[in-house]
């Protein structure tokens, strides 16, 4: 806003806040209220935009009305309404409003929680919400955080299959030595979500190397255990090395289950590293009638589900539970001495930036403090 007098600029003062806040969040309402008015799919052409803004940004600032009618005109007619109730494409990306409420909350406090020193509530809180949903899922003991494994929020499933994936090869290279690289074999159907490819790319896993073992029909497009079996061995009797093999609950096409039981006894035997790719169906297995489905979880090294799917949790929080914390760290971990602190070095602490790619990470309060709790409660 336009500073009184000088001509300058000034930041919101409280009462500002409170008043533009006041509009922002009518704004939201009403288009919530008339979303389903909206044609689902956006039907500007490409290079819409740009025929109605600026060539350069403007010298004064304009008032939080003008700026939510420029939203209203210009911005909505080029949104696909991911939220609409006719919204049938892809998955579902549902928020909700303790979803969107956890958000404003968030971003208001704005921590950036990658060590546990620069904001302890959020690496703590994080820990048990990540507790508390694994027990809802019937996660094993060895998921959760008193143990050796624990949980951590991921923005979506494809970074959670790389950060595991590139923690199974660091720990094969270890036994293996690092020039075997070029050996280093991953293993899942041609239904897995292509995520599994770009982690292989990004890992240095050749692309030869990756195996999407083909499924039909008579299994319901399930990996046969027996299919991966013979993939194994193969590879090994021409002098290569298995080391990752991905399970899925819930395929891209089918919504399929993959028998993760006898996928993870292979991968055992074979001294594999298995991951349960479980964004989109997992969630469904917090009903007891549908638990059914992550039956042989116990086998798995790493699990991950989505919960910016059907947990009305707002884009983006993919939850990552591992069975070895270490395994992550020691791929992941850097130390610099900007980082160093008391806690962390003394090992009293988990610091999430060694369990993800990215150094920073914001905190997302909409699963933390809103929904989690009240579902929690009520079950």
């Amino acid at each position: 806003m336009d500073g009184e007098g000088g001509g300058g600029l000034k930041p919101m003062d409280s009462e500002q806040l409170r008043e533009y806040g006041h509009q922002m969040v009518d704004f939201i309402a009403d288009y919530y209220k008339n979303i389903e008015n909206y044609p689902v799919l956006s039907q500007v052409e490409p290079g819409y935009l740009r025929k109605l803004l600026p060539d350069a940004a403007p010298n004064r600032p304009e008032s939080l009305q003008n700026v939510l009618d420029d939203v209203q005109s210009k911005i909505l007619p080029g949104v696909t309404h991911w939220q609409s109730p006719n919204f049938y494409a892809y998955y579902p990306s549902n928020s909700s409003v303790a979803g969107f409420l956890g958000e404003m909350l968030s971003a208001a406090i704005n921590m950036v929680g990658f060590s546990w020193i620069t904001s302890p509530a959020a690496t703590e809180l994080e820990m048990i919400v990540l507790d508390w949903l694994g027990k809802l899922l019937k996660l094993p003991q060895e998921f959760l955080s008193p143990g050796h494994g624990g949980g951590v929020i991921q923005g979506t499933a494809s970074e959670a299959v790389l950060v595991v994936l590139l923690a199974a090869r660091d720990k094969t290279l270890r036994r293996v030595g690092k020039s075997a690289l070029g050996k280093l074999v991953v293993y899942g159907s041609d239904q897995t979500h292509s995520a599994l490819q770009k982690a292989c790319q990004i890992g240095g896993v050749h692309p030869e190397n990756c195996r999407l073992l083909k499924t039909d029909s008579s299994t319901n497009y399930a990996l046969p255990p027996e299919i991966v079996s013979e993939a194994i061995s193969h590879d090994i009797s021409i002098g290569l090395i298995p080391f990752f093999l991905c399970g899925t609950v819930g395929t891209t096409s089918s919504a399929t289950v993959d028998p993760l039981y006898s996928l993870g006894k292979i991968a055992k035997s074979n001294d594999m590293w298995f991951h349960v790719d479980a964004a989109y169906a997992g969630s469904a297995c917090i009903c007891p009638e549908y638990r059914k489905y992550l039956d042989g979880v116990e086998e798995a090294d790493s699990f991950n589900m989505n919960a910016h799917k059907w947990f009305l949790t707002n884009f983006d929080c993919s939850t990552l539970w591992v069975k070895d914390r270490n395994a992550l760290i020691q791929s992941l971990s850097t130390n610099p001495e900007f980082l160093k602190n008391k806690a962390s070095q003394a090992n009293l602490v988990v610091d999430y930036k060694d369990w993800q790619i990215p150094l920073g990470r914001r905190f997302r309060f909409s699963l933390h403090n809103l929904w989690l709790l009240q579902i929690y409660n009520a079950l």
